[in-house]
């Protein structure tokens, strides 16, 4: 038989074609199908080497007669293809992920985990943002990327003529000098809000930098616990890694509460000024959140350092495991009615100021934070033996959890109350 790109004659058994019938040698075949697949994607719907001919060139031809090399390739463009093509498959954003994420619809969430630990938005494909939705986000990427023109509002100065020297990038000593002076009178007042509006986004970026920050640490913190201190623990401590798991939970919750905390003052940012009840539960709850998310983080952090410096086991250690795991239980069943609550718009809050019992949700006791990872927006929260929803709960000042009114010992932690 003669091939139909050579035009030299080779046996049947050299020979291969697709169901049009047109033979042509394998050795061309196999340049034919190289070529085309370097070409790019286009390979996908490659069609017989006879210019007249129209006939498809399945994968079983790309399997039986391209070069290994090409068939690698081919299936990457392939499986690209079922990525894109398809409305429930996704590539994960993160640099270097060369994973897909499938989406279970119906599931309410549109926060996905990809294999790679990256959590990102279906919808937008941003990071994970939960309570915030992707207007908000895509707002506030928006305003902090123009940061520096709303800095330009002080002085009218350009924003690289700013520094050290003229007091910061966000305080602009040549402002204040110049209203003092009096050069500024015409537009002082356009300048003035400016400065509060600038003040009040760098109140709530900074906190939510900080947030990030401290999610970035604690993820860190997690990888290292799981790594290297489990093992170390459970050498100490004489007990298997698989008791240890109320650890990795704790740290898992940290690095998941932070990310909310986090987006929460996006949240706050764009909450209307005028909405001066929604504004102040907002505010409660969000100290709340932040004072409880401290407390876990503390005993994750101080607390095992003493059971990981130990010189052998620990007969404390059981009640420190009680501890630990009671406050990612309350902490975890806080941050979600928080989420549920700002996702919902906080509608339970009348104008009044009143909220009900199941927006309001169950306090983590404790009082604020002073050092705190990430600073808070509201009044200091009151005492850590707060009632929880109403008077039939009380909240244990060791653990936080919320224990019925008639019990006198902690049912978390067995503390006396």
């Amino acid at each position: 038989m003669i091939c139909g790109i050579c035009f030299e004659d080779f046996p049947s058994a050299m020979m291969s074609a697709v169901a049009c019938g047109h033979p042509f040698c394998n050795s061309c075949w196999a340049g034919y199908l190289g070529t085309s697949i370097n070409d790019g994607p286009g390979c996908l719907t490659l069609r017989c080497p006879d210019p007249s001919c129209a006939a498809a060139v399945g994968q079983d031809m790309i399997n039986t007669l391209a070069r290994e090399e090409d068939r690698e390739k081919y299936a990457r463009y392939f499986l690209r293809s079922y990525i894109e093509d398809n409305r429930k498959a996704k590539w994960c954003p993160a640099p270097g992920c060369d994973y897909a994420v499938d989406f279970v619809v119906g599931s309410g969430n549109y926060d996905v985990t990809c294999r790679c630990s990256h959590g990102f938005c279906w919808s937008c494909t941003e990071e994970a943002h939960r309570p915030v939705d992707c207007g908000t986000v895509c707002k506030w990427i928006m305003k902090n990327s123009a940061e520096s023109e709303n800095m330009n509002w002080l002085c009218l100065g350009a924003w690289s003529d700013h520094g050290e020297r003229t007091g910061g990038f966000y305080a602009c000593n040549r402002y204040e000098t110049a209203k003092q002076e009096g050069v500024y009178d015409e537009s002082e007042k356009r300048r003035e809000m400016a400065k509060n509006s600038l003040e009040r986004y760098t109140h709530y970026y900074e906190r939510w930098a900080s947030n990030q920050s401290s999610r970035q640490k604690a993820l860190q913190d997690l990888q290292l616990m799981q790594s290297v201190h489990l093992e170390k623990l459970s050498d100490i401590q004489c007990q298997p890694e698989s008791q240890l798991k109320f650890i990795i939970e704790a740290w898992s919750q940290i690095v998941e509460c932070r990310r909310v905390l986090k987006w929460t003052y996006a949240y706050g940012y764009y909450l209307p000024e005028h909405e001066h009840a929604k504004r102040r539960f907002f505010e409660y709850m969000q100290g709340e959140a932040e004072a409880g998310l401290e407390r876990l983080h503390q005993c994750a952090e101080k607390e095992l350092q003493v059971y990981l410096n130990a010189e052998g086991p620990s007969k404390e250690f059981n009640e420190f495991r009680t501890k630990l795991a009671g406050l990612t239980s309350v902490t975890r069943n806080y941050f979600e009615n928080l989420v549920r609550a700002l996702e919902n718009g906080l509608a339970d809050v009348d104008s009044h100021g009143a909220c009900s019992r199941t927006t309001s949700s169950k306090s983590l006791g404790g009082s604020r934070s002073k050092s705190g990872r990430g600073r808070g927006t509201s009044a200091k929260s009151g005492s850590s033996s707060r009632n929880i929803d109403d008077s039939s709960h009380w909240s244990c000042e060791h653990c936080t959890f919320a224990n019925v009114r008639s019990a006198t010992i902690c049912q978390m932690c067995h503390n006396r109350r």
